[in-house]
């Protein structure tokens, strides 16, 4: 009974641990985030500063790139945020089906909406004098389109697995409202 006791305790700093491991991870993000934030507003600013002696091509360029890392930034944010409500917050183990696709869902909405915006801008890049960004461009919407396909399959196979469990809805949702306050 006493190794019982004492494996539990074990368990239990272990799983503060990883509480804490999710914690700075979850803060790692949001350094990343503000960082890259930073940089967009730093390619902004030369972009936009008179004294620049850059033509208009380079400058759009810039304002371009600017608009590719705030979106990495928000998906860094947004990654961080997931990573807190779901790991941190909750403190609940993914196990349910409906546990699994909303952390699931969360981080393929940013995935997938950061591949098509980093689409647009090489695509944007490429018509304004760097053509050989085409195929990568293509390459990039290719991806965010399969997915985005794989992510509808995923969801549309998962719902008679949450009809199994239904109480798993009401306890996600129960959590939603209890954070929210």
């Amino acid at each position: 009974m006493a190794a019982y006791r004492y494996a539990w305790s074990a368990m239990k700093v272990l799983l503060k641990l990883f509480g804490a491991g999710y914690l700075a991870v979850s803060g790692f993000f949001f350094i990343c985030g503000v960082a890259l934030v930073g940089m967009s507003a730093w390619e902004i600013w030369e972009a936009l500063t008179v004294a620049s002696s850059e033509t208009m091509q380079p400058r759009f360029v810039r304002i371009l790139e600017s608009v590719g890392l705030l979106t990495i930034a928000v998906a860094a944010f947004e990654l961080g945020q997931t990573v807190l409500e779901e790991e941190v917050q909750r403190e609940a183990s993914i196990s349910t089906p409906t546990r699994v696709r909303r952390f699931m869902s969360r981080f393929l909405i940013v995935v997938i909406v950061s591949l098509s915006i980093e689409c647009l801008v090489s695509a944007f890049q490429s018509l304004h004098g760097r053509p050989e960004l085409l195929p990568h461009a293509g390459v990039i919407g290719v991806c965010a389109a399969l997915l985005l396909l794989a992510w509808g399959a995923f969801i549309r196979l998962n719902i008679p697995a949450e009809h199994l469990e239904p109480q798993a809805m009401q306890e996600a949702q129960a959590e939603d409202d209890k954070i929210a306050t």
